[in-house]
């Protein structure tokens, strides 16, 4: 299969903190998304929204309309401890094609063994030295999130990684 790295753009993206229990909470996530809340290193999808779970007390929303995302969200919180921030040009987005477990053991410490390691499922870690976290979308497909401010780096890591030979083969069939 082809390898390919495609860099995502135009994608809204909020940042959410608060008491992930919270049925307040949970049910402004649905109403903004359609997506209810994942449950620990879990990653929702709704059509061209999700709700990513990124740690005890934060989720990454990705949806159509971030702005107003957060305003609804905000709306809904109102008097219960949050933050909603529109992240979307913070991050940067790569799709990867093609055998992207491989690329991506190159230079994340996870174990990306298809027994350990599903869609539907979300890592937060480190990719070569830089913050980033993954998920995959399908068998043959993942996307990656960084900071935009690292994006150039890991374009050009991901880009290095994925060239013919340079992936470990660890899980190549």
């Amino acid at each position: 299969m082809s390898k390919r790295i495609t860099r995502i753009t135009g994608r809204g993206m909020v940042t959410l903190r608060g008491d992930l229990s919270d049925p307040t909470l949970t049910a402004a996530v649905t109403a903004a998304t359609g997506c209810a809340v994942p449950s620990l290193r879990q990653i929702v999808w709704n059509g061209d929204q999700a709700v990513a779970w990124m740690s005890p007390d934060e989720l990454l929303l990705i949806v159509t309309d971030a702005p107003t995302t957060v305003t609804q969200l905000s709306q809904a919180l109102t008097g219960i401890h949050h933050l909603a921030a529109d992240v979307s040009d913070a991050r940067a987005t790569f799709r990867i094609t093609g055998p992207w477990r491989d690329i991506l053991a190159g230079g994340a410490p996870v174990d990306l063994h298809p027994d350990a390691f599903q869609p539907g499922e979300i890592r937060r870690t480190r990719l070569g030295q830089v913050a980033a976290a993954f998920w995959a979308t399908n068998p043959d497909t993942a996307e990656l999130v960084c900071f935009a401010s690292v994006a150039e780096f890991v374009g050009i890591w991901l880009e290095t990684a994925a060239t013919e030979g340079a992936e470990p083969n660890l899980y190549a069939g």
